[in-house]
């Protein structure tokens, strides 16, 4: 997908990245048997590529990329690269594109968080327990 993209010292993300590189897709890698897609993003401060496993929440060929870290009251790492970096690269089953992320607010928000929760329930348990609002971006294609 990218070439010399690191893969994250979280364990359990560093695993699924390693199984998407492996098989050379998404398929069959699930979190509480959902799937997910795999986005490259350019960290923030290092410039570096960065691989990120996200669950799969896909609408009309754009996708939402949900910064919940488990309801933990701080953003996930790659929140700030993708505010910093918004063109990222992202693979759904064997396909890979170019995409543009946006953080999205209002109507737009709500629309995308319910197709997320419908994709995965628990992100309706992450954001009762946040202290903060979940932050949900799209990923569009970069045109």
């Amino acid at each position: 997908m990218t070439q010399n993209a690191e893969l994250s010292p979280t364990d359990w993300v560093r695993e699924q990245t390693e199984k998407i590189l492996e098989a050379g897709t998404t398929e069959g890698v699930t979190v509480l048997d959902r799937p997910i897609i795999l986005v490259t993003t350019t960290g923030a401060k290092s410039g570096k590529k960065r691989y990120v496993p996200v669950m799969r929440v896909e609408h009309e060929g754009s996708y939402a990329m949900i910064a919940s870290k488990g309801g933990m009251p701080e953003h996930p790492a790659w929140y700030h690269n993708v505010l910093a970096h918004p063109e990222v690269t992202v693979q759904d089953g064997t396909s890979t594109g170019s995409f543009v992320a946006r953080e999205v607010q209002g109507e737009e928000r709500q629309q995308w968080w319910e197709r997320s929760v419908e994709a995965f329930p628990p992100y309706a348990e992450y954001q009762e327990k946040a202290s903060r609002v979940i932050p949900v971006f799209v990923l569009e294609p970069k045109a």
